[in-house]
Parts: C-alpha cells; structure tokens; sequence
C-alpha cells in the first residue's frame, strides 16, 4: 500500500505518531522481502550468540581479543535488534506507524551500538597491536584489567555520547508531515521534521562523526601501519604468515564495516531516490552483523577447534572425555 500525499502538512505539530513510509512501493513483493530479512535476521541471531556460547564455554578462548570479540557480538545483537522486529512487522502491515517515544527509542540504542562499535574495533585494533609489536609485554599491557577499561571507555563514550545527542534532538519541536521516507528513523530525516533551528544540531553530528567514529578510524589505520611495519621485520615467510593470520579476521571485520559505512554515505549523497537510499542503508544493517560471526567462525582455528570441541561434547562426551 502507498501512502497518500494527501495529509496536511504545513505548520502541523507532530506529537503522535510517525509514518515509516519504508518499502511500501514494493507491493506485494514486500512479503519476499520479509522472508528474506527474517532468515538473515536469524542467522545474525543465531551467529553472535554461538560466537558468545563458545568462547564463554571454552577456556582456550578466555583472552583479550576474545573478550572483545563477545562484546562486539552484543553489540551486533542489539543493533540489529533494535531494527530488525519492526521492520519485519512493517513489511507484513499497511499501517507502518512509530510512536515519537519508539522513534526516539530505536535511535537511542541503533546510534548508541554503531558508535560503540567504532571505539571497540579501535580496542581491538590496539590489541593486536600489542600482540605483534610488543608480545613480551602482551599479558602485562592487556590485563584483564586494562581489557575491561577498554571495553567500558567504548561503551562509556558510546552511551554519553549518543544519549546527549539524541535527547538533544526530541527536545525539538517537530511539525509538518509526519512521513519519513524510511524503514527505520534515522538522525538526518528526524532533524528534517524540526520546526527550528537545528544548525547546532547539525554541528554536533559532524563534531560526533569526526572524533568518535572517523578518530577510531585512524586509531586502527595507525596501529595496522606499525603493526605491518613490525611484521616486514619478521625474517621468514612463515613468520610473517603467522603473524598476519592473527589480524587477518579483524581487519576484514574493519573493512566490512567501514567500507559499508562509506558506500552507504557515498551512495546516499549521490542519489536522488528515496527506494536507492533505503536499499543501500538495508545493505549497510544486515550485511555487518550477520557476516562478522561467520568471519570469525570460518577464518580463526581457535575458534573452529573450540566449535569441534563444543559440539563433539555435546554429541559423543563419552569420546571426548577419553580423547
């Protein structure tokens, strides 16, 4: 079903709820779409959580990168989950409507993940820095102490800064047509909607953009320049094999993520269709979360041996245990 342009729009306060116009001009392949985004959901579902149950039940995986790693795969759940239901609700209904409080709610914990995720890949990045560029002070820098700083700094900064944001912009008035040309809410159609000055705003995702998601950035490109510098100084190919195979899952991780991140932005500036925009912002929401555990699964033979482990207990313990 299609929205009509017929409401009302000018100088119409908006305090109820919003329309999410989303995927709407699909028609009836709307329900292709659901079965599509409902099997990539559970699979995201089910990836991170068998990520997280395997390094909590295996003891070979209790260390920094992992401890990273479960906190990235919490990441990835609540993200997609903050979206995700809705979504799949809206591809099904012909009402696709979002109350101002469930709007403000979405953008709370989707911003609060993402920004999150961009100062853990820099923990991450450091890390593996320190595993490679200084491995005989590698258990007295990453502690279990300084691990935990790290992780709460990401989550700290992610949280204050994203609820300071984001309250910021539901103190506007919001007026005019209640219709985001969307499927989820997002910051710039928001602000859109505002029947005020929102340059300040508009300052504050910038600053927000450049300190804390590109900063992190140039944070891992820093620490991957040394750490490629130190591993050319390794003598033999197989050294250098070993060491690159340590970073190897975290820098496609990086890659996917920035990299999805950049085509989303390129590619939203250069279109000038709503459906481009929407179709694009989906690829950079689903594709993420749902590879990351499949990387980490499939590139890392710790984690394929601890999975063998897992499962081999479970099915045959009797043959595990005499093994």
């Amino acid at each position: 079903m299609a929205y009509s342009n017929s409401i009302p729009v000018k100088n119409q306060t908006i305090s109820g709820e919003l329309i999410l116009v989303g995927f709407s001009y699909l028609g009836e392949l709307q329900i292709l779409l659901f079965l599509v985004l409902l099997v990539i959901y559970v699979i995201t579902l089910l990836g991170n959580l068998l990520v997280i149950l395997l390094i909590k039940l295996n003891a070979s995986l209790h260390s920094p990168m992992y401890f990273f790693l479960v906190n990235l795969s919490f990441l990835e759940i609540f993200f997609t989950s903050s979206m995700a239901p809705q979504l799949l609700v809206h591809l099904l209904v012909e009402e696709k409507t979002i109350s101002l409080a469930g709007c403000a709610a979405q953008m709370y914990v989707s911003t609060i993940m993402g920004l999150t995720e961009c100062c853990l890949l820099a923990a991450m990045a450091y890390d593996r820095y320190v595993a490679i560029c200084q491995p005989l002070h590698y258990t007295t820098i990453m502690s279990g102490r300084a691990c935990a700083q790290l992780a709460g700094a990401s989550w700290f900064f992610g949280i204050s800064v994203e609820v300071a944001q984001i309250t910021w912009i539901f103190s506007l008035p919001f007026c005019g047509s209640p219709r985001i040309h969307h499927f989820i809410c997002e910051i710039p159609p928001v602000l859109k909607m505002a029947c005020a000055d929102t340059s300040k705003n508009e300052i504050m995702v910038l600053t927000v953009t450049v300190v804390f998601i590109m900063g992190p950035f140039v944070l891992i490109i820093l620490s991957y320049v040394l750490i490629i510098s130190t591993v050319l100084k390794v003598p033999s190919a197989e050294g250098r094999r070993k060491a690159f195979s340590t970073c190897s899952s975290h820098f496609m991780v990086v890659t996917l993520f920035y990299g999805l991140a950049l085509i989303t932005y390129l590619g939203v500036k250069s279109s000038s269709s709503p459906e481009s925009n929407q179709m694009i912002s989906l690829m950079n929401i689903i594709v993420s979360p749902m590879l990351n555990p499949i990387i980490y699964t499939l590139r890392n033979k710790e984690v394929k041996g601890a999975l063998r482990k897992t499962v081999g207990n479970t099915l045959f313990p009797q043959n595990w245990r005499n093994q």
